[in-house]
C-alpha cells in the first residue's frame, strides 16, 4: 500500500482524485493540502511515501513547498501536477530533486500508474509535459520571470529586492530587461504581458 498526501488548491479535483486514486491502484490517502504551506505542514507530520503536488497554489506555490519539505525530509517522493510546464519551472523542479512531472488533465489511472513507478524508486515526466517546455517560446530568463513574478503582487523594487535577496539596481535591470523583451512600459504590464502568455 502506498500512502499518499494530495496539495491542490482546486477543491473539486483534489476531492475527485483523493477519491479515486485508491481505486486505480494500491493507494491510501492521508491527507489533503490546499495550499502550499498546509502541503509542508502534512507531508513533514505524516511522511507519505509519496507527495502529490499542484505546481500552482496560494500562499506557498508548489517549487516553494518542495524546497521546505526537502530541507526536512531529503528523499521525500514527490509529484508534481501542471498545466503549462515552462524549461524553467521544469528545471528549477529537477534540480529540487522532483522525480515526476504530470499533467493536471491526466486520468485518475495514469497518476496512479505513476505513483506506483516513484514509489518503485524511478522517475517519470509525462510526454505531453516535457513536449510544452520544449516548445515554450518565453524569452524571459528565470530570475527575470521571478522578478515580475513578485511585481504581479504591487511590490515596490525595494520590496521586490528584499524578497528576492537581491540588490536594487539588479532588480531594476532585471525589470528593463524583460519590458524590452515584452515590449512593454511599465514593469507592471511586463508583468501582465508574462501572465497572459503562461509564462508566470
Amino acid at each position: 500500500m502506498t500512502t499518499v498526501v494530495l496539495a491542490d488548491d482546486e477543491a473539486l479535483l483534489r476531492k475527485a482524485m483523493a477519491a479515486l486514486l485508491p481505486m486505480e491502484g494500491d493507494i491510501t490517502v492521508l491527507a489533503e493540502a490546499s495550499d502550499g504551506e498546509q502541503a509542508v505542514a502534512e507531508t513533514l507530520r505524516l511522511e507519505p511515501d509519496v507527495l502529490v503536488i499542484d505546481l500552482e497554489m496560494p500562499n506557498v506555490d508548489g517549487l516553494g513547498a518542495v524546497a521546505a519539505i526537502r530541507r526536512e525530509r531529503p528523499r521525500q517522493v514527490i509529484l508534481m501536477l501542471t498545466r503549462h510546464a515552462r524549461p524553467g519551472v521544469l528545471r528549477k523542479a529537477l534540480k529540487l530533486g522532483v522525480q515526476g512531472f504530470v499533467s493536471k488533465s491526466a486520468e485518475p489511472a495514469h497518476i496512479a500508474t505513476v505513483i506506483a513507478t516513484l514509489n518503485s524508486g524511478k522517475r517519470w515526466i509525462d510526454p505531453e509535459v516535457s513536449a510544452l517546455a520544449v516548445i515554450d517560446d518565453c524569452p524571459l530568463t528565470d530570475r527575470e520571470l521571478d522578478v515580475l513574478r513578485v511585481t504581479g503582487e504591487g511590490y515596490s523594487v525595494a520590496d521586490i529586492a528584499a524578497q528576492l535577496h537581491l540588490a536594487q539596481g539588479t532588480v531594476r535591470n532585471y525589470l528593463s530587461n524583460a519590458m524590452q523583451k515584452t515590449q512593454t512600459q511599465t514593469r507592471h504590464e511586463a508583468a501582465r504581458y508574462a501572465r497572459e502568455h503562461d509564462w508566470l
